[in-house]
């Protein structure tokens, strides 16, 4: 019986599509260019290299030049979330209908998620964020990050559904026995359920719980 659906936050509760990681992807190159000295070429080969490596470039930043990660968090997220997000009542209604316990878990921080849910209009909906600082700076798709998520929820991987837009993050959920979801693709090897949109995720709920 699923408990608890964990969602993704960034490209997950709304479209890839607005250009909000994309501008928080700037943000971080700037980072890398201001704030570490890198040039535009090293830093744009750098972060695909930590991006396929550790799968964020902060871990590779923090393994490799030390960076302070609160001033890193705090730099990347600076974006005006208002030009990109509004209230989406059609996801309201939709986590509204999923009678089970909703949780945030992202590679990001806390304070973004507020803010993302709240311009969203759908904070109330979730339970709990388990961000960065709360698996101990394990991120997505380090194990690591998961079972952390599990110990703060005191659940069982087959109790809990995953919901994202990285196949590669849905991985080692899967591989652990939780029930994957793969947003905002047409389809997907390896995954449970794949869906266009995540207000879809009512219907995946559905199936599973008839």
């Amino acid at each position: 019986m699923i408990k608890y659906i964990l969602f993704d936050l960034d490209d997950t509760l709304y479209p890839k599509e607005i250009g909000l990681m994309a501008a928080i992807g700037q943000r971080i190159h700037q980072y890398m260019e201001e704030k570490v000295g890198l040039d535009p070429v090293a830093a744009r080969d750098l972060r695909r290299h930590y991006l396929q490596t550790y799968g964020t470039t902060l871990k590779g930043l923090r393994v490799h030049y030390n960076i302070d990660t609160e001033e890193y968090l705090a730099y990347v997220h600076d974006v005006p979330l208002g030009d990109y997000l509004k209230p989406d009542e059609t996801l309201d209604q939709a986590l509204t209908e999923i009678q089970a316990e909703k949780v945030i878990f992202t590679n990001a921080t806390t304070e973004h998620a507020h803010r993302v849910l709240r311009f969203l209009g759908v904070e109330h909906h979730f339970s709990r964020i388990v961000d960065l600082r709360a698996t101990n700076y394990k991120n997505k798709p380090q194990p690591g990050a998961y079972r952390y998520v599990l110990d703060i929820l005191g659940a069982r991987p087959e109790e809990c559904l995953m919901v994202e837009d990285s196949m590669r993050n849905l991985k080692p959920a899967k591989e652990m026995g939780m029930v994957t979801v793969l947003v905002n693709s047409s389809g997907g090897d390896g995954v449970d359920f794949a869906i266009d949109d995540v207000t879809q995720v009512v219907e995946v709920f559905r199936q599973i719980r008839d």
